[in-house]
């Protein structure tokens, strides 16, 4: 795609960032892949099936750091059901192997809806392949439903240093026109390192496209050129958000 096309920036971690870039060239930008958390997948000792009835998933890096954990005896796990909160962890499920994988198509609060009404808090225990940091409290929500839920740390997600040399003078050139953030984190990296850069301003010239009101609310600080809201906490309702800009 050539360098005159607008830029779109993409801070998702960089293993979930290929199929959004191909989806913001479909559109006509030019993708700026832009990694603002890295992921760390954490050593440990092998996890315990025992009793546990259900996995529940919170994002595709939870998906990917419970295949790394489990290595080859991940075949002895797949018959377990999925329970997913949206579409990319659910996908990444499917990919690991596992069969019955359900989608939450949401937020978190919609994934214990999900598991609520479909699991018997008295069948077992779920097990959360979780970050070190979580946005919700999914164990919570559903210990209020009867739920024994084991939180198992399986990665983290560290926020860059610094945005790119590159990025930082694409921004001062006008070139990015749009910005795509899908967590409280990143939103919060990028205002951070924004702001210690010097490039706020630059981003009076940015749409920026939040996934949910949660993540619009840590970019508020900043002077967007406009500041949009997806309509569902999901990827396509942010690419429709997109196509609006």
């Amino acid at each position: 795609m050539s360098n005159a096309a607008p830029a779109a920036l993409i801070t998702r971690p960089s293993e979930d960032a290929g199929p959004l870039a191909e989806a913001v060239a479909q559109r006509g930008y030019r993708p700026l892949i832009e990694p603002l958390l890295h992921i760390v997948h954490r050593p440990g000792p092998p996890l315990r099936r025992d009793a546990l009835q259900a996995l529940l998933v919170t994002s595709a890096n939870g998906v990917r750091a419970l295949a790394a954990r489990l290595g080859e005896g991940i075949a002895a796990w797949r018959d377990l059901p999925v329970f997913a909160v949206g579409e990319a962890s659910a996908l990444a499920a499917r990919q690991a192997g596992f069969r019955g994988v359900r989608s939450a198509g949401g937020d978190v609060a919609s994934l214990a809806a999900l598991v609520a009404e479909q699991l018997d808090p008295n069948a077992g225990p779920l097990l959360h392949a979780a970050a070190s940091q979580l946005a919700g409290d999914l164990a919570g929500t559903l210990a209020r439903h009867g739920f024994t839920v084991e939180k198992q740390i399986l990665y983290d997600a560290l926020p860059a240093e610094a945005l790119s040399p590159a990025l930082a003078a694409e921004m001062r050139q006008g070139k990015v026109r749009v910005a795509l953030f899908f967590s409280p984190r990143t939103a919060a990296s990028f205002v951070k390192l924004a702001q210690t850069q010097l490039l706020s301003d630059c981003c009076a010239q940015i749409v920026a496209l939040a996934l949910s009101p949660a993540v619009a609310a840590i970019l508020a600080p900043i002077a967007w050129r406009k500041l949009v809201v997806a309509e569902a906490p999901r990827q396509d309702a942010l690419l429709a958000a997109l196509d609006g800009v």
